[in-house]
């Protein structure tokens, strides 16, 4: 008989945003369903695939930085010990750049786009027996969907987090084995988990590539994401975070503009689902009726994370958005008289080509009236093939860098200002981490990036402890339960 060849093993290395944690699940179901066994350490797996981020510059460096040190663990690494034999670039900064990422990092074995994700596991394999499939071409993903929303659905274009509907046969803790056509594989043992909402943005901001790469906007169709609920809820996650470039444009290809009022109730009823959270919603599409849902449907988080950018009008005419100062107050005036203890998050980019003193001087005024509980500060710099990188009116680096330096530390003093304005509120905390100190997250503070609440006492992961704050630690809190 024949001796078994031995089972082929696969790392995912994740980079940037919580939609790419989403993309690697999906492709940790596809392989394992295809019969490779998943690790977590790079060292210790025959391929690296490495999720790449393509957003920002920073970013785009720690891709390469993760590309470069796995590529070191090949021929045994340092120690000799690693048996890692290739590495392979996905994600984002794989789709935008492809074959000119390929040409400047050959340690890298392939570079691959989105289009290679339903064979990810053919690839790989070709890989390991020596071959060097040809890198992707990059493209502007939004020529591939039809322009009208509505006839989008029927495209075959690949599109990651959508999936298809023919899997075969799957293996335990995989999903699906009925339901949302996403294979998917957790990851982690979070107790909360992002779940993609929609893919794309159609929106056309001046500083944004994002578009580019990832394509027009396509939502998920409300069954396929209920049933990616359920199944999450069923793998012990309480708190579902849903994802997209653009959350307050779901539906609008499924001819409902509307259709996330309607889905948050069901998600929310999810059996074994305490708490749903919504990313990303763009100011000028919010509705009364979603801040209505939003702020008083029990189990939907009173959290809003609103992407204003800034608050000068002639600077956002340029960033080719909408509203101002008086727009956004009056917003988070509403939101408030809704839930007054609601989370408000935003970001913003100072130094935009154009932005005056005068300009600066608006955006800390509104910062000062908002009030918000985080806020992140970036400083503008050119975007490849973004409409703005051609504009006239450019800052030097110098200045944009003194901008961001007074932004920042204004948000910092107010950040904090606004947390001590929670000591004495109620809060239900999710503990996330119980090493000797419970940690978790308040209604109010989304996942990684808003800070943290550090609770008395000894409580189990996953578990849900009604709190009274009692003090703070910059943005961060300190309860004890009631």
């Amino acid at each position: 008989m024949p001796a078994t060849a031995p089972q082929r093993s696969v790392a995912l290395v994740t980079l940037g945003c919580v939609r790419n944690e989403v993309d690697s699940s999906e492709l940790a179901g596809r392989l394992e369903s295809a019969g490779w066994l998943l690790v977590d350490d790079a060292a210790d797996a025959d391929v690296a695939v490495v999720n790449t981020c393509g957003f920002v510059e920073a970013a785009k460096k720690d891709s390469v930085d993760a590309l470069l040190e796995a590529s070191d663990l090949k021929e045994g690494g340092a120690d000799g010990t690693s048996r890692t034999q290739a590495v392979v670039a996905v994600g984002c900064m794989a789709e935008r750049y492809g074959t000119e990422l390929a040409e400047s990092l050959p340690e890298a074995d392939a570079v691959l786009g989105f289009d290679s994700y339903a064979d990810l596991s053919s690839h790989l394999g070709k890989i390991l027996d020596g071959e060097r499939p040809a890198s992707h071409v990059p493209r502007d993903r939004r020529t591939l969907l039809p322009i009208s929303p509505t006839a989008r659905h029927d495209s075959a274009v690949v599109t990651p987090g959508h999936g298809d509907a023919n899997h075969g046969d799957l293996p335990d803790g995989v999903a699906p084995a009925s339901g949302p056509p996403v294979v998917r594989r957790r990851l982690d043992g979070r107790p909360w988990a992002p779940l993609k909402l929609a893919s794309g943005c159609d929106r056309r901001c001046t500083f944004c590539a994002i578009p580019a790469f990832r394509g027009s906007y396509l939502s998920r169709r409300p069954a396929d994401v209920l049933a990616e609920a359920r199944w999450l809820a069923a793998q012990g996650v309480r708190e579902i975070f849903l994802v997209s470039e653009n959350s307050t444009s779901y539906g609008k290809d499924l001819g409902d503009i509307r259709l996330l009022e309607t889905l948050l109730p069901e998600l929310a009823a999810v059996e074994g689902v305490e708490r749903v959270r919504v990313s990303y919603l763009q100011p000028a599409e919010v509705r009364p009726g979603l801040l209505e849902t939003m702020a008083q449907t029990p189990g939907v988080a009173a959290y809003f994370d609103l992407s204003f950018q800034h608050s000068a009008p002639a600077v956002l005419r340029r960033m080719r958005r909408f509203g101002g100062t008086a727009d956004f107050l009056a917003l988070l005036d509403r939101v408030r008289a809704l839930a007054p203890a609601a989370g408000i998050r935003s970001n913003v980019i100072v130094g935009f080509p154009g932005e005056t003193e005068a300009d600066l001087e608006e955006l800390t005024g509104f910062l000062e009236a908002a009030r918000m509980d985080v806020v992140g500060v970036f400083g503008y710099s050119d975007e490849d093939g973004t409409e703005a990188a051609g504009f006239d009116g450019k800052l030097d680096d110098e200045e944009v860098a003194a901008r961001l330096g007074h932004v920042t530390a204004l948000v910092e003093e107010l950040n904090h200002q606004r947390a001590e304005e929670r000591v004495g509120e109620h809060v239900v905390v999710l503990v996330e981490e119980d090493d000797g100190a419970a940690v978790g997250r308040a209604e109010h503070q989304g996942p990684d990036v808003d800070g943290v609440t550090q609770l008395t006492g000894v409580h189990a992961v996953g578990q849900l402890v009604p709190a009274v704050v009692t003090e703070t630690e910059g943005v961060d809190l300190v309860a004890s339960p009631r």
